[in-house]
């Protein structure tokens, strides 16, 4: 049995979650995000109260086993994203490379000759803290993530002097320059 599988989702208060044979929708103050379940596993209630989501796999063949625990983690993270919401930061690093918002967009200076204008998708938030910060705030998490990652690839950390946008905590291998030899 899937140890992620077999655990139940807890629904917190404040967010309602309908299932309507395959399809799982939550609402919640962040937001309302909907998922699809692959059809051999099977979604209910369960637990005492009715506040827990159960995901059940027909049998222990390799892609239901696989199904189990994706589908139960996918379910969390629409449960999770509608009731706390998910972030991801980003930090600036370089001379002159500085972000800041415009209206519900986002304003880059990375060195380049002209400025990157990134205007947010629908359910994505961006906060700048400072210049060389950006926070990218959501419901859904692959959204985030995505963002996020469309976010660093317009500067990508180099591995000589580490400048670009790298994620909040990111290390940067750095490499040695050219030595001058004889």
């Amino acid at each position: 049995m899937s140890r992620i599988g077999k655990m139940p989702v807890e629904v917190p208060a404040g967010v309602t979650v309908t299932l309507d044979g395959q399809r799982v929708a939550a609402r919640g103050p962040k937001g309302q995000l909907e998922f699809e379940v692959r059809t051999p596993i099977t979604v209910g209630w369960g637990g005492d109260g009715g506040r827990e989501i159960v995901v059940t796999r027909p049998s222990d063949q390799k892609d239901h086993r696989a199904l189990h625990g994706l589908s139960r983690a996918l379910i969390n993270n629409i449960v999770l994203g509608v009731s706390q919401g998910f972030s991801k930061t980003l930090e600036i690093v370089g001379v002159g490379y500085r972000a800041q918002t415009r209206g519900k967009g986002l304003e880059l200076r990375l060195g380049y000759s002209h400025n990157i204008e990134y205007p947010a998708p629908d359910g994505i938030s961006f906060e700048t803290p400072n210049p060389t910060t950006i926070v990218v705030r959501g419901a859904d998490k692959q959204l985030v993530g995505h963002t996020a990652a469309v976010i660093r690839s317009f500067r990508p950390p180099e591995p000589y002097k580490g400048k670009g946008i790298r994620y909040q905590g990111e290390h940067v291998r750095r490499k040695a320059g050219k030595t001058a030899g004889k």
